[in-house]
């Protein structure tokens, strides 16, 4: 009887430590640094700055859209960092005045995350700054966002849910929340140690 209650405290006690572990590890901001890593930290404040935009809602975009990875190809055939689609890249270049942009290009982060941070900071203009709308474009185009605005959508976060576009009410969602995360996490100037 008595060893039988030696055990069970020594469970209990077992127990107790691993749940303040966990708790501990789920507090500290190394553990959620690696579940979201700041990488290309210097690109992204340079082209936050230049079109004045959070660069954490730029990291969280970049996380979302491709986890980092300069290659990423998505089956619509998005590219690069922040997922331009080829045709998208033309137009901003033509905005930009790049006589130097080629298609293979959306895979250099440098002019990716350019082009991205250029195209978010045209939506927000035309969308007034309502960073829910300005998402939903980014994600469906201006052109679906639009409609939907029009025909009865408030471009609130409460009312994500009512987008006709699956695929766009989880984006909004994702980006809302990592988004959170990378302000918690990363302050200015850890953008520019991070390469």
């Amino acid at each position: 009887m008595q060893k039988r209650r030696g055990r069970i405290q020594q469970l209990i006690i077992l127990v107790l430590l691993i749940v303040i572990v966990i708790v501990l590890i789920f507090q500290s901001n190394w553990f959620w640094r690696m579940v979201y890593p700041l990488k290309y930290g210097e690109l992204i404040s340079e082209s936050s700055q230049k079109y004045g935009l959070d660069p954490a809602l730029v990291a969280a975009m970049i996380f979302v859209e491709s986890k980092f990875k300069p290659t990423a190809c998505s089956h619509k055939g998005a590219r690069g960092l922040m997922q331009i689609m080829p045709e998208t890249g033309q137009w901003i270049a033509e905005q930009l005045e790049r006589t130097d942009y080629q298609e293979s290009r959306l895979y250099e982060p440098e002019l990716n995350i350019e082009f991205g941070s250029w195209y978010l900071t045209s939506l927000k203009r035309e969308f007034n700054h309502q960073l829910v709308i300005v998402l939903a474009a980014y994600n469906a185009g201006r052109g679906n966002v639009a409609r939907w605005l029009e025909e009865d959508w408030d471009g609130q976060q409460k009312s994500v849910s009512q987008l006709p576009f699956g695929e766009t009410r989880n984006y909004v969602n994702q980006i809302l929340k990592v988004y959170q995360y990378y302000q918690k996490l990363y302050q200015p100037q850890d953008y520019l140690i991070t390469d």
